[in-house]
């Protein structure tokens, strides 16, 4: 009899237990049906051709932010009295070289909202190189990218073309920010032609003029989202 009732005690543990098993399993398929196909594109990768939507934050040389997509870090920066740029998620193809030298991005600011003139600079290597650095990369990933330029990143402004501008040497000082306009032309005398807005840091200062570095070594990338391209 010992035997008997131990035998049965012993088989109605297992069947609670293939009861919790079938319990959970069934929890789990609800939750991933629930999630739809949402966790397999989690676990896609970006692949050359795809639409990649991301967050982006240039830095310059010093490693301050000049301009960002992240509404958190734009937040807190402006609490802090920074000058920063806040501009809205990029759309990219991956791997695609952009075929202008100037891409533009509109920008926001306190006093003037999203005004059409509120384009920023960013230029061709610089768009080609967050690009191809999405390749590979899942969605919420982060990376640093490098942004580098065969040409020169610096300029020398003379005293003479500082009054040009309406601005006075004796009241800029080395570590000041600058507008500076560009555009994708060569030439600027034609005014149709659009200008975009490039902040650049001043780096050097003597009695006949300022030295401004206008480069952004690096930009933080995450990914937001990720569109396969079609087949």
């Amino acid at each position: 009899m010992g035997t008997k009732k131990q035998a049965e005690k012993s088989k109605k543990l297992w069947i609670k237990v293939i009861a919790v098993i079938v319990g959970v399993v069934f929890v789990v398929l609800m939750v991933v049906s629930a999630m739809g196909s949402n966790w397999i594109s989690g676990l896609a990768t970006a692949k050359p051709g795809d639409t990649v939507q991301v967050d982006i934050t240039l830095k310059n040389a010093q490693g301050s932010p000049i301009l960002t997509t992240n509404a958190n870090l734009y937040t807190q920066l402006a609490k802090q009295g920074s000058a920063v740029l806040y501009a809205k998620p990029l759309t990219i193809t991956a791997n695609q070289s952009y075929p202008e030298n100037v891409y533009p991005i509109a920008f926001y600011t306190p006093s003037t909202g999203w005004s059409t003139d509120n384009q920023f600079a960013l230029f061709r290597n610089e768009f080609d190189a967050i690009s191809s650095g999405v390749v590979g990369m899942k969605v919420n990933d982060q990376k640093t990218i490098t942004l580098t330029s065969s040409q020169p990143m610096t300029q020398f402004w003379s005293a003479d073309q500082l009054a040009a501008g309406n601005m006075s040497l004796s009241s800029i000082n080395v570590g000041d920010y600058l507008n500076m306009g560009v555009s994708n032309t060569p030439s600027m005398e034609d005014n149709t032609t659009p200008t975009y807005i490039r902040i650049a840091q001043v780096t050097n200062k003597t009695a006949d003029g300022i030295t401004i570095d206008f480069s952004y070594p690096s930009a933080d990338v995450t990914v937001d989202s990720i569109n396969a391209a079609s087949s």
